[in-house]
C-alpha cells in the first residue's frame, strides 16, 4: 500500500513538475519565438481594437490606426500601400501580422516594455491603450524613386543604405501589394483577397519568411568582389598581380568549360589585372583565384561580407540568410567562384557586401528603424549607427574602391556613371539554365572617394540586353536623387 502510495506520489509531483515547466516555458522562455509566429492570431486579437502606433516615414504615416466600424473602435489603415507593403507587412484579424507590424508588433500595440509607465497612466486615467509609433529611415522620394525604376510586370528590387550608417534608404521590390484588402474587418472579403492576391507570380505575401527584396537570387559576377579581397587578403596577389585569362576553363572533373562574357573585351588578353577583369567582368580570372585559394577561402572571406550570417537586431525585418555551399568539387568551386550554382544571396546582402567596400572594410548593421515615439510623442529608442562586422581591411577596401571605379569609368558598368561624381560599381548576370533569361545586376556607391550612398538592383529573369537598360542607369538615376538632396 506505502509503495502505491509513493508511486502516485511521485507520479503526481512529475506531473506538476511537467506541467508547471511547459506554463514556464509559455510565459517566460518561449514567449517573445510565440509571439512573434505569424500564425499566431492570440496577440493580434487582444489587440486588435485598440490605437495602434502609426509607422511614419518622412513626417507621415504609411501604416495607422483610424476610426472603425461599430464592432471595432479601430481600423488599420495603408497610405500608399504597394509602396510600402513589403516593408510595413499588414495587421489582420484571419491572418496575424507580417513585416513591421509583426516584429514591432509589442511596441505599435503598446505592450513592450518601453511603454509600462504610459500604460499605468492610461489606466489610471481609464483610457484605452495606445501603441508607440515608429519614424523609419526611408526618404520617401528615393523609395518612390526606387518603385518607379522597377517596370510593372517585372520582377525586381531595389536597396538603397547610407554606408556610414547603415541606414536604408529605400527597399522597393515587386510584385506588391495593397495590405488594406487583408486587413479589413469582413473575414470573407478579407479571405477573398487574400486568396486572390496569392495567384500573383512572385509575390511574398509573408514578409517574415525573407522580408522585403529578401529573394535568395544568384548573385553572378557582382560576387567576383568577394573573390577579389579573398585573393588580396591571401597574400599571394596584390595589385600588379597578372591573372590568366583563357577565353575558357575546362572545369576539373567535368567535360564542361567556364567561359568569359562573350559581350566585353575579355578575350583580347591571355592575361588580365584586377582592374581589367573586373572592368570587363571576365570570368576566367576569378574562377582561377578560386582554385588557386581554395574553397575554405572563398567561403570565410564570403562569411566576413556576411554569408550564412544575420544582420544584426537593428533591421527589425528578417531576412533569408545567403549562401556559400559546403563541400564544393573543383568544379562547383570554379562555377561558384563567378556567383553561379548554388551561390544565392539576397538583395540586402550584396548592398551590404558592397556598404563594406565604401566603409573602408567595416560592415554596418542595417538600420530601419530612426526613432520610436511615445503616444506623447516623446522619443523612447532612437538607434545608433552600429558596426556589424569587419569585412575586409581598409587597404583592400580602398585598392577595390579603385577598381570598382575603373570599372564605371572604363568598364561595361559605364551606365552608371554621374557626371562630376567618381563612382565606384560592378554589374552581374546570372544564367538561368538554358532560358537565356538572366538575373541582372548592378551594385556599387558614390561618391567613391567620401561615399554618401549604396545602390544595389536586381531584374529577374530578363534578358542581356533589358537587363543592361534597367540596372547600370537606373542606379545613375539614383546615385544623382541622392547627391543631389
Amino acid at each position: 500500500m506505502n509503495q502505491a502510495i509513493r508511486s502516485s506520489w511521485m507520479a503526481a509531483v512529475a506531473m506538476f513538475a511537467l506541467i508547471f515547466g511547459a506554463i514556464s516555458y509559455v510565459q517566460v522562455i518561449g514567449a517573445d519565438d510565440l509571439n512573434a509566429n505569424p500564425w499566431n492570431q492570440r496577440a493580434v486579437l487582444a489587440s486588435f481594437c485598440n490605437e495602434r502606433g502609426s509607422i511614419i516615414v518622412g513626417g507621415k504615416p504609411v501604416a495607422e490606426s483610424v476610426p472603425g466600424t461599430e464592432s471595432c473602435a479601430f481600423q488599420r489603415k495603408y497610405n500608399q500601400p504597394e509602396l510600402y507593403a513589403g516593408i510595413t507587412g499588414y495587421f489582420s484579424k484571419f491572418f496575424g501580422s507580417t513585416g513591421l507590424e509583426q516584429s514591432m508588433g509589442e511596441t505599435l500595440a503598446g505592450n513592450s516594455d518601453q511603454l509600462f509607465l504610459d500604460r499605468m497612466s492610461q489606466m489610471f486615467l481609464g483610457k484605452e491603450p495606445k501603441g508607440a509609433s515608429v519614424e523609419l529611415t526611408l526618404d520617401p522620394a528615393i523609395q518612390q524613386l526606387a518603385m518607379d525604376l522597377i517596370p510593372e510586370g517585372q520582377r525586381g528590387s531595389i536597396v538603397v543604405t547610407n554606408p556610414k550608417t547603415g541606414a536604408i534608404l529605400a527597399m522597393a521590390s515587386k510584385p506588391t501589394y495593397d495590405p488594406n484588402l487583408i486587413a479589413t474587418h469582413d473575414r470573407t472579403t478579407a479571405e477573398a483577397n487574400y486568396a486572390q492576391l496569392n495567384q500573383i507570380p512572385g509575390i511574398n505575401l509573408n514578409q517574415n519568411v525573407s522580408g522585403p527584396t529578401g529573394n535568395l537570387l544568384s548573385p553572378g559576377s557582382v560576387f567576383k568582389i568577394i573573390d577579389t579581397a579573398a585573393a588580396l587578403n591571401s597574400g599571394k596577389y596584390n595589385k600588379d598581380s597578372e591573372l590568366p585569362n583563357p577565353s575558357s576553363l575546362p572545369l576539373p572533373g567535368s567535360s564542361a568549360s567556364l567561359p568569359n562574357y562573350a559581350g566585353g573585351n575579355c578575350n583580347v588578353r591571355e592575361t588580365a589585372s584586377f582592374a581589367f577583369a573586373l572592368e570587363q567582368s571576365c570570368n576566367t580570372p576569378f574562377a582561377s583565384i578560386a582554385l588557386d585559394l581554395g574553397q575554405d577561402a572563398i567561403r570565410e572571406q564570403a562569411q566576413k561580407f556576411g554569408f550564412g550570417q544575420d544582420f544584426g537586431d537593428q533591421l527589425k525585418l528578417q531576412q533569408a540568410t545567403s549562401i556559400f555551399p559546403e563541400d564544393l568539387d573543383q568544379a562547383q568551386l570554379a562555377q561558384s567562384s563567378v556567383g553561379q550554382r548554388d551561390v544565392k544571396a539576397t538583395p540586402l546582402q550584396i548592398n551590404l557586401m558592397t556598404a563594406a567596400i565604401a566603409n573602408g572594410g567595416v560592415q554596418m548593421k542595417p538600420n530601419l528603424v530612426e526613432a520610436i515615439r511615445a503616444p506623447d510623442l516623446r522619443v523612447i529608442n532612437e538607434p545608433k549607427p552600429e558596426a556589424l562586422r569587419t569585412s575586409t581591411t581598409q587597404p583592400i577596401a580602398s585598392q577595390i574602391t579603385e577598381w570598382m571605379t575603373s570599372a564605371v569609368d572604363n568598364g561595361i558598368a559605364k551606365g552608371a556613371a554621374v557626371p562630376g561624381v567618381k563612382v565606384a560599381g560592378k554589374t552581374g548576370t546570372a544564367e538561368l539554365g538554358d532560358s537565356g533569361l538572366n538575373n541582372s545586376w548592378f551594385t556599387g556607391f558614390a561618391p567613391a572617394n567620401d561615399p554618401q550612398v549604396a545602390v544595389t538592383i536586381v531584374m529577374e529573369s530578363v534578358d542581356v540586353q533589358t537587363g543592361a537598360q534597367l540596372t547600370s542607369p537606373n542606379a545613375k538615376k539614383i546615385f544623382e536623387a541622392v547627391l543631389n538632396k
